[in-house]
C-alpha cells in the first residue's frame, strides 16, 4: 500500500470495512483494516505500546503528534506558542480527519484529541483503547521524561494533570477499550490489548465508539 500522503493536499476517500465478530477467524481478518486510536493522558505510553501494537497485528504504527508537527515545521510547543492551544486544537483534527481516510493503522493520539467533539466522527470509524494510568505514576513518567508538553509548562504541573486528567476522564471512559497500562511494558501491554480486542468488536455498519 502507498505511503500516506499526510504532507499533500490529497485526499482519498475513507474505507468503511466490515467488523466481523466470528470467533473462528483469525483477528486481522476480524478488523478488517479498521484503525486502532490509543488515546489517554501524556505519559501514559501511548507512543510506546503503539509500535508494538502495530507489529503484532501486521498495521503501521502513526504518532499523531509527529504528524502534526511535520505539517507545521515546528514543535508542538512552538506550535501553541504561536497559534495558541485553539490553533494547535484545529489542526490535530484536520490532520485527524486525514488520518481517518486511511486503514490499517495504530495511531498514538494526543492527549487532549478527545476534548473537541468534532474528532470523535473520525474516532468513531475505528476502535478506541484508552491506556489508563494512575496520576502518581504520570507525573513519576513525565518527571522522568518532561519531553514537549507545553499543558505542563508552569509552575505548578503536578496540579495541572490532575485538573487534566479530571477534565478528561469522562471522555476517555467512552473508549471502547479500557486497558489498566499502569505497570506494564509495551510489549506485555500490547499482547493484552491484543487479546481483549476481539471481545470489542462490534457488528457490521455499527459504529464502535457511542461518545459524543
Amino acid at each position: 500500500m502507498a505511503a500516506c500522503p499526510f504532507t499533500c493536499a490529497a485526499t482519498v476517500k475513507a474505507l468503511k470495512p466490515m467488523h466481523s465478530k466470528d470467533p473462528s477467524l483469525p483477528l486481522k481478518q476480524q478488523l478488517q483494516g479498521i484503525n486502532i486510536y490509543l488515546i489517554g493522558m501524556m505519559g501514559c505510553g501511548k507512543s510506546s505500546v503503539g509500535p508494538a501494537l502495530a507489529e503484532l497485528l501486521g498495521y503501521r504504527f502513526i504518532d499523531a503528534d509527529g504528524v502534526i508537527a511535520a505539517a507545521a515545521g515546528c514543535s508542538i510547543s512552538e506550535i501553541f506558542k504561536t497559534e495558541g492551544e485553539s490553533g494547535f486544537r484545529q489542526l490535530e483534527g484536520e490532520v485527524l480527519q486525514q488520518i481517518s481516510q486511511w486503514h490499517s493503522l495504530v495511531v498514538a493520539t494526543g492527549g487532549g484529541v478527545v476534548t473537541t467533539t468534532t474528532n470523535w466522527g473520525a474516532l468513531r470509524q475505528g476502535l478506541v483503547v484508552w491506556l489508563q494510568v494512575e496520576p502518581a505514576q504520570l507525573l513519576e513518567r513525565l518527571e522522568a521524561q518532561p519531553g514537549d508538553r507545553p499543558l505542563l509548562q508552569q509552575a505548578n504541573p503536578k496540579e495541572q494533570i490532575i485538573n487534566l486528567l479530571q477534565d478528561r476522564e469522562h471522555l476517555y471512559a467512552q473508549a471502547d477499550l479500557q486497558i489498566a497500562a499502569g505497570n506494564c511494558d509495551p510489549k506485555a501491554l500490547a499482547s493484552k490489548i491484543l487479546a481483549a480486542l476481539p471481545g470489542v468488536l462490534k457488528p457490521p455498519g455499527a459504529p464502535q465508539t457511542t461518545a459524543p
